[in-house]
């Protein structure tokens, strides 16, 4: 990761819940008091995702704390916000979500160059199997590493 980027939050059931296909990196369109509070960290992406209409992208569901000092000029803690990206990108998201069990989700919000950006993922939602899998690699690869450990 580049010096630059200072990452505020991620979303670690995007990883379990979903097979991440494809990374974009979008820009947001935000208000003042919504930079302060991304650069506080007080951000949640957990139940966040991302819709394409008309042309355009837009961050549902994001959480973003209202930020104490801004008073009455505060915005919606949970208000959709536009995504900044090419139409090739839009048009491109557009195509995979046709798609049947394909989704965007947000993975993780940082800081670059003092802007704020978002990663979004082209992701195909995992079954129930697939996820018991992964957990028990998990523990595999836990076990492995603690017996390691024991025999230095």
């Amino acid at each position: 990761m580049p010096e630059n980027v200072k990452v505020v939050a991620t979303n670690k059931k995007a990883r379990f819940e979903y097979f991440l296909l494809e990374h974009f990196e979008a820009g947001l369109a935000l208000m003042g008091s919504e930079i302060k509070s991304i650069r506080a960290g007080q951000v949640s992406l957990a139940e966040a995702y991302v819709m394409v209409d008309g042309g355009e992208a837009w961050l549902m569901e994001a959480h973003i704390a209202p930020y104490a000092q801004a008073s009455r000029l505060n915005h919606e803690p949970k208000r959709r916000r536009r995504l900044l990206l090419h139409k090739k990108e839009i048009r491109e998201l557009w195509e995979a979500v046709r798609q049947k069990g394909v989704t965007i989700v947000p993975t993780r919000m940082y800081l670059k160059d003092g802007r704020a950006k978002l990663e979004i993922a082209i992701a195909k939602g995992k079954k129930l199997h697939d996820k018991r899998q992964v957990l028990a690699q998990r523990d595999a690869e836990r076990e492995m590493k603690r017996d390691l450990n024991q025999r230095k």
